[in-house]
């Protein structure tokens, strides 16, 4: 007995005697990556969290893009917003505008001690994210463009070459209405309807989606998507729609499952769709270059970014931020970003991690992979290097408003863009006047 009260007595003056281990500090990360990608995010904060025992980022799944940048929007005024928000690229205008609200990752970068150097990322996805004076603004962590996956196993079914992707528009209808009458329920269809056959068509036709270079020259934008051309490709969308070649599944990415579920034989979306098409596809699958019209002039040019960016907000203690600045200093480690690519089909962030990529034989392994970084970095022009306007969270959802009429049968593609542009003028306007 008195030996054990011996050791007990011993082990607790030792536990007094040491030092309290130092709290870490926790980095608040809201996110909207779920399936597959919801995987990459959890596991980008574990391997951090396991690198330094300092800091420790926590990531939440808020909803998706639009319900996760209102939640945060809330938590602000609140004051509880997170450390890290992630936005899609179309809330990139609005969060530029919401002074006060966030802190450059520049400043963050710099201020922790570490150098930050924009000449290392890919330009074209640099440049959406840095304001006027050069600054970059936010951290663009899961940037995507848009291309064209197909079944191969389809095509051959349907007596198509199945190593021959559709490389215009009318091969992709051509194809689809070869599909249906070899029995496919659903030939084409698409995920982020606006994005997708309104944004990345238009700059991949070197055509304007709005005047002011779309946006990049001034808060006093129109949009133009009731042009021939656009009008001319939502005409054969809904011929398409009609005769059930091209079938609609609904807004954002809700497309997204029935390519790899093989029940969607063609599919115009995100690269970023790649996990999950490599995850859980049963079938022979390839990735090509989004369609284009042949008689266009300037075509093709380059794709729309998509994606998101890493927003840091305002209002954290300084010690916070420091531990925010390590952990984006984590993601721009090149063998992390060249990870993240190669897992997600999200585009290489900086030239470091492409060249990495490109060395190790990945995109040789990987056939269609590299489709996204040629289409985006390809020289832009001033009407394709993006699109950057105000509340153009708001303009997608007239856009998905207006173009559903059309599958409906309830207003012609003519019909539904001109009421599409003048909706969303209105929405161009207001945003316009708040921010004079």
């Amino acid at each position: 007995m008195q030996v054990k009260h011996l050791a007990l007595s011993a082990a607790i003056a030792l536990s007094v005697c040491a030092p309290a281990q130092a709290q870490q500090v926790e980095i608040q990360w809201w996110h909207s990556m779920s399936a597959a990608l919801g995987d990459w995010v959890n596991d980008l904060a574990k391997e951090y969290n396991a690198s330094q025992t300092k800091y420790k980022v926590v990531p939440t799944y808020k909803g998706q893009y639009n319900e996760s940048m209102t939640a945060a929007i809330a938590a602000f005024r609140a004051g509880n917003a997170p450390h890290i928000l992630q936005v899609f690229e179309v809330g990139t205008a609005t969060m530029m505008a919401s002074k006060g609200a966030i802190v450059p990752v520049a400043k963050v970068l710099n201020d922790g001690g570490f150098k930050f150097d924009p000449t290392q990322y890919v330009s074209a996805v640099a440049g959406y994210y840095t304001a006027p004076n050069g600054q970059m603004l936010s951290y663009p962590l899961n940037s995507s463009t848009t291309i064209f996956y197909y079944n191969k196993d389809a095509f051959k079914k349907a007596g198509l070459d199945p190593e021959k992707a559709p490389k215009t528009w009318p091969e992709v209808f051509d194809a689809a209405a070869k599909l249906k009458a070899s029995g496919h329920s659903c030939p084409f269809t698409t995920s982020w309807i606006s994005w997708t056959q309104l944004e990345s068509f238009s700059l991949w036709h070197n055509t304007l989606f709005a005047s002011k270079n779309n946006g990049f020259d001034g808060n006093d934008a129109k949009l133009l998507i009731n042009t021939p051309l656009h009008l001319r490709h939502f005409e054969n969308l809904a011929k398409a729609s009609k005769d059930g070649s091209f079938v609609y599944k609904g807004r954002n990415n809700t497309a997204d499952a029935s390519f790899p579920s093989g029940e969607c034989a063609m599919i115009t979306g995100s690269s970023g769709l790649y996990a999950r098409v490599a995850k859980e596809a049963k079938f022979a699958y390839g990735i090509s270059a989004l369609p284009y019209y042949p008689d266009v002039k300037g075509a093709p040019q380059n794709t729309a970014i998509g994606g998101a960016s890493l927003w840091v907000m305002a209002g954290k203690k300084s010690e916070e931020y420091k531990g925010v600045a390590d952990f984006l200093n984590f993601l721009n480690d090149t063998k992390v970003q060249a990870a993240s690519h190669q897992r997600t089909g999200y585009l290489p962030v900086t030239m470091g991690a492409y060249k990495l990529t490109e060395a190790s034989g990945f995109y040789d392994k990987h056939p269609g992979t590299d489709v996204a970084v040629t289409q985006m970095i390809r020289k832009a022009t001033d009407k394709s290097r993006g699109i950057r306007l105000g509340n153009f969270v708001q303009i997608r959802t007239i856009i998905d408003e207006e173009t559903e009429q059309i599958w409906a049968g309830k207003k012609t593609p003519k019909e539904a863009l001109e009421t599409a542009v003048s909706r969303g003028n209105e929405q161009l306007d207001r945003f316009a006047r708040a921010n004079k």
